[in-house]
């Protein structure tokens, strides 16, 4: 059974972490099955997409028995997390708006899983936790640098150095995730954001999306030279048109 399972329906792409017994957790063969996971679902015809996973917890980072029982530890966790690193990133560049729900646990690199999405819905039992200092690791996979710009230095030092584990009220407050439910209502919240996104301005939407996450790594005068482009190139394109159309005769 794959450990990442991607299809497309209704112009939704649908990403499932699919190891439950694992934890899914991510060994190389995982990794490499969620960059072709985020392929498949790098479509034009995908408006939104989900991630969410299958069992009790979302993400538990690195599958450690995989590589203690490598005959070149220090190589196969290299691979493992370039590779892990390389399909998050490809996700987290997309122009395609991410929706996350995550429950149970997230931990060590599962943060980094969880923060390549833009909007993150969790249960109410979650907990997260870095996890790395446990066994004596640092943190890979982008959470250095997703997790700080996400909750600030500090809070992301207090993670990385104290093994504080966050309840889901917590890292709401911190800003880590977006909103809290139920346990039972996590999924049912996560398709009504994607759908919602797929039946208004998904275009608008992925370009948002595109110019926030990218505000990181450029220049003021660069970004908005980038925001005036784009938005010059959509404002002529069918979604806006009607869009325009519909708030005009209001």
């Amino acid at each position: 059974m794959s450990a990442v399972t991607s299809q497309i329906v209704d112009g939704i792409g649908r990403l499932v972490l699919s190891r439950p017994e694992q934890s899914n957790s991510f060994d190389v063969p995982a990794a490499r099955e969620m960059a072709a996971a985020v392929d498949a679902v790098s479509s034009d015809e995908v408006r939104a997409i989900t991630l969410t996973a299958d069992g009790k917890r979302f993400c538990a980072g690195g599958d450690v028995t995989s590589f203690l029982a490598s005959d070149d530890p220090a190589a196969y966790l290299l691979e493992l997390a370039q590779v892990l690193e390389g399909a998050l990133r490809d996700l987290a560049g997309l122009a395609t708006p991410v929706v996350a729900g995550v429950r149970g646990a997230v931990a060590g690199a599962g943060l980094a899983v969880m923060l390549s999405a833009d909007v993150i819905v969790a249960s109410r039992s979650t907990k997260f936790v870095m996890a790395y200092p446990g066994i004596g690791l640092t943190p890979d996979c982008g959470v250095s640098y997703l997790l700080p710009r996400a909750i600030g230095q500090q809070r992301a030092l207090d993670l990385a150095l104290t093994g504080r584990v966050l309840s889901a009220d917590e890292a709401l407050d911190w800003g880590l995730v977006t909103s809290v439910v139920d346990d039972d209502a996590v999924e049912t919240r996560v398709d009504e954001i994607a759908r919602t996104w797929a039946d208004t301005a998904p275009a608008a939407l992925g370009q948002a999306r595109r110019l926030i996450r990218s505000s990181w790594d450029t220049s003021g005068p660069e970004q908005g030279a980038d925001e005036s482009t784009t938005i010059a190139s959509l404002v002529m394109g069918d979604e806006a048109q009607r869009l325009v159309k519909a708030f005009t005769s209001r």
